[in-house]
């Protein structure tokens, strides 16, 4: 399926024409030190991170890392990719679900298993992704909203709005930011 139904991580979706009530909306400026999701390029970017990351769930925690990227898109919360080598990989069971970005190629899914709790298809990743996306072949993505706390350097991390993408938001990034009620035309 090319656009399975969501959630489905940062997948691209096609574009649809603006209307009076799908333009986006006003771009609020950056303060200093801050980044406005609506400066950042489509096609995306990839982008190395030192900054600590951090996920918790169920009382473990599933990754810690300062070895991340981050794919940086037009009008999006930034989305994390962690290598496999510091993430519980023993938690995450790999599902049949599977999904297309134009940009970064075919996704695989995982779902999470603590204790007692599961969450079905809340990590993705690219095995072979295309060539501009090479460095994160392998790397997984975190539904922040499924997670009981996600952090970049210490800080908690707010999930991008919806159920559809799988961007994490923090104080040092502005929007406003595609998910929120009407924004599917942006």
């Amino acid at each position: 399926d090319l656009y399975p139904s969501p959630p489905f991580g940062d997948t691209a979706i096609p574009s649809k024409p603006h209307t009076p009530h799908t333009m986006p909306p006003q771009r609020i400026p950056p303060q200093p030190g801050q980044e406005s999701v609506w400066d950042y390029p489509r096609p995306p970017r990839l982008e190395k991170v030192e900054k600590r990351i951090q996920i918790v769930f169920n009382g473990q925690t599933i990754a810690d890392t300062t070895a991340g990227y981050r794919v940086l898109e037009t009008s999006h919360p930034p989305v994390y990719y962690l290598p496999p080598a510091d993430i519980q990989m023993q938690y995450l069971q790999a599902t049949a679900r599977g999904s297309f970005c134009e940009w970064k190629g075919n996704a695989l899914y995982y779902h999470l298993v603590v204790g007692d709790q599961r969450i079905e298809n809340v990590a993705w990743a690219y095995p072979t992704p295309t060539e501009k996306f090479r460095s994160i072949a392998g790397y997984l993505a975190f539904y922040a909203q499924l997670m009981d706390a996600c952090y970049v350097d210490d800080q908690l991390v707010t999930p991008q709005p919806g159920e559809f993408y799988g961007g994490w938001i923090t104080k040092d990034i502005v929007g406003p930011f595609k998910g929120i009620p009407g924004s599917w035309g942006w």
